[in-house]
């Protein structure tokens, strides 16, 4: 049986490091959403509420639509 680790049980290292990756995401679904509101329709692969909502899936979401959701 494994014991969770709590805030207080962790590493300097290991807090800085999830500090680290929730800014990450916080940065880039920032930039996903803003770009979205910024892009005509047509420069957007799909339903735009499709993308937004996909940018709350942790990392992959902002990452698809910065890879597949923009037109060029």
């Amino acid at each position: 049986m494994s014991v969770k680790k709590q805030w207080k049980d962790l590493s300097p290292l290991g807090k800085c490091a999830i500090m680290l990756a929730g800014a990450v995401q916080i940065a880039l679904q920032a930039a996903a959403l803003r770009d979205l509101s910024t892009r005509a329709p047509l420069e957007v692969n799909g339903p735009r509420k499709v993308w937004v909502a996909a940018s709350f899936i942790n990392f992959a979401g902002p990452i698809a639509y910065f890879m597949k959701g923009r037109r060029k």
